[in-house]
């Protein structure tokens, strides 16, 4: 499974068009967007899920042309292929989906040019109620100003995921997570 950049990163690409020509918040198409991620367990196999839901906006200001992105993943839409794996992942000791249903990103503000040529996207990521400082590799995208809907952009990163209190399993699962998202724009 390739691995896109933190659940948000994609999100803020998708601002990367002409503030000119683009009226109003742009949306994140949930049925077509997803996040996914990835952790070592016994540095041998990879334990990894998608999330299926993914609801955000990209709010671009118009006068710096620079955009914020924010966006928020419903955990309970978490898709693995071993049902066992994807209870203990949202039980307390890793998601705790019950407590915490959502993780969410918001970016610090992006140019826009930073979409079609693939930069750094920086951000607050919150889950399981503590927010980090992140920093995501947004992907070389054809995406332009003229051509945002329908567009899918992707981005790469990865987080310790002791920073979110997340200490359960240590010598068996690694503590950092690969994170990536596919996002497309629209309606």
């Amino acid at each position: 499974m390739k691995y896109l950049a933190g659940p948000f990163a994609a999100l803020l690409l998708s601002g990367v068009a002409s503030a000119a020509a683009i009226e109003g918040p742009l949306h994140i198409n949930d049925a077509r967007s997803r996040a996914e991620f990835g952790v070592r367990l016994l540095w041998v196999s990879k334990v990894t899920g998608v999330f299926e839901r993914i609801h955000g906006t990209i709010d671009i200001d118009p006068d710096d042309g620079r955009a914020v992105v924010q966006a928020s993943i419903d955990v309970q839409s978490l898709k693995m292929d071993s049902t066992r794996f994807r209870n203990w992942v949202l039980a307390p000791e890793f998601f705790d989906a019950q407590r915490y249903p959502s993780i969410s990103f918001v970016s610090t503000r992006i140019p826009l040019d930073a979409l079609g040529n693939g930069d750094g996207l920086d951000g607050r990521l919150t889950m399981r109620g503590v927010t980090q400082e992140v920093h995501f590799t947004i992907l070389r995208s054809d995406c332009t100003a003229t051509h945002l809907n329908g567009c899918t952009l992707q981005a790469l990163g990865a987080i310790d995921r002791t920073d979110f209190d997340m200490r359960g399993r240590r010598g068996a699962l690694a503590d950092r997570v690969e994170l990536g998202l596919s996002i497309t724009i629209g309606p």
